[in-house]
């Protein structure tokens, strides 16, 4: 007879589970259909050979850790919410300010009436010769511009076109050397922030620039 109402119980609680929606269940609800599920092994138990005492408590500190699991899952979503929202409006305080980023294209400006490309880069020590060699958005080489000798840092340049007139952004590498040895150098995109914006799929947020070029805000370096 016991053992015809123990699995009536379990036979119930496996059609409970079964019928549940395919969403995330709540805590509460997790933990309301565990205690049903408790006291029904509670009252059709063997009076022979009850349940262990220790049995229960693991089962009831299971689903305390699952139900504090849920908790820590929601309220680290909701930091993640206000972390964006606040990286948004940090992001937005940034519009109209020159900023460097990580990348290798040149940011080109026609409102002077003649083109003009900038490039930002750093080199880890003094060089007595930096050389950019500009390329084209297909990689072909446009233009070289001798810098000449320049001290370690951050350092920005111009490049006024005199064979290109293609449409697309061309890019930029830099060579420095100190005598025979080469230095380690990166390069940067120098440009105005135009607007901010955050991708819908990753949520990364990320800063338009006046030239075109959309850089993350995590690839940027300095802000003028």
């Amino acid at each position: 007879m016991v053992a015809s109402v123990t699995s009536t119980a379990a036979s119930s609680a496996a059609s409970s589970t079964a019928s549940s929606t395919a969403g995330t269940t709540s805590a509460q609800a997790q933990t309301d259909r565990f205690m049903k599920l408790l006291v029904a092994q509670l009252n059709n138990q063997d009076p022979m050979n009850p349940m262990d005492n220790s049995q229960m408590t693991s089962q009831i500190a299971q689903i305390n850790t699952v139900s504090g699991i849920q908790d820590l899952n929601t309220t680290m979503k909701s930091i993640a919410t206000q972390f964006g929202a606040m990286q948004s409006m940090q992001g937005a305080s940034m519009i109209g300010h020159t900023v460097q980023a990580d990348g290798n294209t040149l940011s080109m400006d026609n409102s002077s009436g003649s083109p003009v490309g900038t490039g930002a880069f750093n080199i880890a020590a003094d060089a007595s010769s930096v050389t950019v060699k500009v390329m084209s958005p297909g990689g072909q080489l446009l233009d070289t511009v001798n810098l000449g000798a320049v001290t370690a840092g951050n350092h920005s340049f111009n490049w006024t076109p005199t064979n290109y007139s293609g449409t697309g952004t061309p890019t930029f590498s830099i060579t420095a050397n100190q005598g025979s040895q080469t230095i380690t150098s990166s390069t940067f995109v120098q440009d105005t922030v135009a607007s901010v914006n955050t991708d819908a799929t990753t949520g990364t947020l990320n800063l338009a620039l006046k030239g075109g070029t959309t850089v993350a805000y995590s690839a940027v370096k300095s802000i003028y």
